[in-house]
């Protein structure tokens, strides 16, 4: 790809490469509303089974697919799609909500490893994203998916799908246009210059320190630039050789989080910050607070990390 991969910021969460390629079989002759109609209109919220998911697949590359993995029995998935549905539909056609029973569509619940439901990912460019499992707040769906808008953004997926009974004759609204320096950053990082984009965004804060959207991309494009090229196999070699080596135990650690372990790499800093001496901690406590940062302040995994580093510091 001349762009810079999905896969580099989703790498290790499922792998899709059997359900991508499973042959479809022929299409009924009547399709029902709840699956994406390539040839019609697309609704916000719609079942897929192991034998459309190719569909889906191609859909993520125009627009983010919101996956949500339940199950009849499941009461907390009850409670969350509900939550799920109304903010899909408050965003109106940014993303669309894909719906899998995992007992009705085993090979997608195996390839998703949905080792417990309600399980909710998303696919951008055809690559997973994982964003959380379990019923959460209305609000904290709305931060993920805020943060998954970015980040789809990030790797060109802006589309949007025609809502209520648009047929799509009519030009869809411009959205404003990007602030130059934000503008230039999402240009880099098309072109696979992290460094430019980087530059980017330190400039847009520095004029403007309450940026939110620069701070967090930012932050984004130097875990990006950090990963860039990395072997997870060889990288966690290299810190099982070196157990308090910061630049070994730093890179496994951005690797976890972009591969959606992030208790891992969470917990990997922690041991580390606990070996070290006092004087040679502050790295470490400074990788963490970044990551912290990206993850989100309210995100349980955060708040609990947090708490075991305090207990660390006192």
């Amino acid at each position: 790809m001349s762009t810079p991969a999905p896969g580099s910021v989703m790498r290790g969460a499922v792998d899709l490469s059997s359900l991508r390629n499973r042959p479809q079989p022929p299409a009924p002759a009547a399709a029902t509303d709840a699956s994406p109609s390539p040839a019609g209109a697309i609704p916000l919220v719609f079942d897929v089974t192991d034998a459309t998911f190719g569909e889906v697949l191609e859909l993520s590359r125009t627009v983010p697919v919101v996956i949500d993995l339940w199950a009849e029995w499941c009461g907390p998935c009850k409670q969350l799609s509900p939550v799920l549905e109304k903010v899909v539909n408050e965003l109106a056609g940014r993303l669309v909500l894909a719906k899998v029973d995992v007992d009705a569509n085993p090979q997608l619940a195996q390839g998703f490893r949905a080792q417990s439901i309600p399980m909710v990912l998303a696919l951008v460019a055809g690559q997973p994203v994982p964003l959380f499992t379990g019923a959460v707040p209305e609000q904290q769906v709305r931060e993920v998916f805020a943060q998954l808008l970015q980040l789809a953004a990030q790797h060109g997926v802006t589309g949007t799908v025609p809502v209520g009974d648009d047929t799509g004759t009519d030009a869809p609204a411009e959205e404003p246009p990007l602030p130059p320096l934000h503008a230039e950053a999402f240009a880099a990082i098309e072109e696979g210059d992290y460094v430019r984009a980087i530059s980017a965004y330190e400039q847009a804060l520095a004029e403007n320190p309450r940026d939110v959207d620069a701070r967090a991309g930012l932050g984004q494009v130097r875990l990006l630039d950090r990963v860039q090229g990395a072997d997870l196999q060889a990288a966690r070699a290299a810190a099982a050789a070196d157990p308090t080596g910061l630049e070994a135990q730093f890179l496994v650690a951005d690797l976890d989080v972009v591969g959606g372990h992030v208790d891992d790499a969470f917990g990997r800093l922690l041991d580390l910050f606990a070996a070290l001496p006092t004087e040679e901690r502050a790295p470490v406590r400074e990788r963490l607070l970044e990551l912290f940062g990206l993850v989100g302040d309210d995100d349980a995994r955060v708040v609990r990390a947090r708490a075991r580093l305090a207990s660390l510091l006192f």
